[in-house]
């Protein structure tokens, strides 16, 4: 059996090996006045990107498109899929080299970044006084300001999503000006621009919370789905020693949406030991998970092995010391797939920890009916909390990342859309919640059931930026018609 698995595994390589070498060379010529995102379904010609190490650069390209009625657009990593970082004959603001680490307080436990700064610069800035971030996404690739205009959350279960841990920031607004914004000065433009996407300035310095970088045991299980809830109200959220957590719900055809494994990140008692595990580890093993996931997203048989070997690799490794900081250094090189004629994009639905198999079972009934190439699901834990206007945390809510493969021809995103359309109406059935930074699938209705302050938000985002000068395609989609 061993030996059919390698002979698989190596003819899965090599015909992804062959694809690749075979978009790889017939890949255009590089436009620089084409944009487009991570997802590549949606490129458009802009004016120009301003990649502005001075806020007066940033200033000036503002007071340019006032005067020549032009649009400005946010870009970080662009990784956001749905058209949120630019817009047609925009100016883009590349943020990314706007990136210095501005204050630091390790009594106060808290650093000052410029937005373009990522949080593997401040990883590297905080770890050698043993601190930590409280919260951002499983890789650490993705800068401040992008982190901030979609309200991020991740492993940790204890500090909620990004805006918990933002205490304040500058914002440079379409009159040019420049606003501090916190709790208690601005406070309703806090509420907006963390997770708004770019829609009413500029952002460009955050201070931010820190916490002590913990050594962790990680410890992984297998679990029944139908008991998992039960599991992570007692064992995990219940149990203050663990700190951080994630799942995982196998999307291979012979154990489809039924078998899971789940890890935890305790709390271990040799806190002194942690200077043995604190070296910063850096990516490994990128070839081997982008190589196995091309298995999953061509062949059936490869979604099998890779969730088998997949799952009983990390059920069966013994119990491991791992610092906070590198349990959110997660490998992101796999995140990189390019091909000629499909993509992969990102869905993210929000149910409450008590529906959790209930809506397992519902997923499995529409999906089973529809075909939707599916390769990946992990499980995240958001607590409710409602500060952000267009906030995705009305209840204590299990988070489902979906990792998706779909062609790129109007037929198929039209076909795509359509299935994600059903698994946002299952998701709202169980009074959950979809996240918003990815392709413009939901319909109108969706988002407003979904965010019932949807009005509100781009009311207030034409009352700040009365020429909407701030402009992506997030904004054209939802928010244009409500004027």
């Amino acid at each position: 059996m061993k030996k059919r698995y390698l002979v698989l595994l190596t003819l899965g390589f090599l015909t992804v090996f062959f694809f690749s070498l075979k978009a790889a060379s017939e890949e255009e010529k590089h436009d620089p006045f084409l944009m487009t995102d991570v997802s590549r379904l949606m490129p458009e010609k802009i004016d120009r990107v301003v990649k502005g190490k001075e806020i007066e650069s940033f200033k000036k390209a503002i007071a340019e498109a006032k005067k020549t009625n032009k649009k400005i657009s946010i870009a970080g990593k662009q990784h956001s899929q749905g058209g949120h970082t630019y817009y047609k004959d925009a100016i883009v603001l590349d943020m990314t080299s706007y990136n210095k680490i501005l204050d630091f307080d390790k009594k106060k436990k808290t650093i000052t970044v410029q937005s373009g700064a990522t949080w593997d610069d401040i990883q590297r800035y905080v770890n050698p006084h043993g601190l930590a971030v409280k919260v951002m996404q499983s890789q650490n690739i993705f800068t401040v300001g992008g982190s901030m205009s979609v309200n991020v959350h991740g492993r940790d279960i204890r500090h909620g999503s990004l805006i918990d841990s933002i205490q304040s920031f500058h914002l440079l607004n379409a009159d040019g000006e420049i606003v501090r914004i916190s709790r208690t000065e601005n406070p309703q433009l806090f509420q907006l621009v963390i997770g708004g996407y770019g829609l009413f300035g500029v952002i460009l310095d955050a201070e931010i919370s820190l916490t002590d970088d913990e050594l962790y045991i990680m410890k992984t299980k297998a679990l029944d789905y139908k008991d998992y809830a039960k599991y992570f109200k007692h064992e995990v959220h219940g149990n203050e020693n663990v700190r951080m957590h994630l799942a995982r719900l196998s999307t291979a055809p012979d154990s489809f949406l039924k078998e899971m494994y789940v890890t935890d990140y305790v709390l271990a008692g040799e806190q002194g030991a942690r200077t043995e595990y604190d070296e910063l580890s850096e990516e490994k093993n990128i070839a081997l998970m982008k190589f196995l996931l091309g298995l999953s997203r061509n062949y059936d048989w490869g979604k099998n092995t890779f969730w088998k070997a997949q799952k009983s690799y990390f059920v069966k490794k013994e119990d491991s010391y791992i610092t906070r900081n590198n349990v959110m250094r997660s490998e992101s090189g796999f995140l990189e797939y390019e091909n000629e004629t499909n993509t992969d994009i990102l869905q993210e639905y929000f149910v409450p920890v008590d529906a959790f198999p209930d809506y397992v079972d519902s997923l499995r009934k529409t999906l089973t009916e529809e075909e939707l190439n599916l390769f990946n699901i992990t499980i995240r834990y958001v607590d409710h909390n409602e500060d952000a206007v267009l906030s995705y945390r009305r209840d204590d809510m299990f988070a489902f990342v979906l990792l998706i493969n779909q062609g790129m021809s109007e037929e198929e995103i039209k076909k795509t859309r359509n299935v994600i359309r059903k698994m946002i109406d299952v998701t709202l059935s169980f009074g959950g919640t979809y996240y918003l930074p990815y392709q413009p699938y939901p319909t109108m209705e969706q988002m407003k059931r979904a965010y019932p302050r949807t009005d509100e938000f781009f009311r207030q985002k034409r009352e700040f930026d009365e020429d909407e000068l701030f402009m992506n395609y997030f904004y054209e989609e939802y928010g244009r018609d409500e004027k």
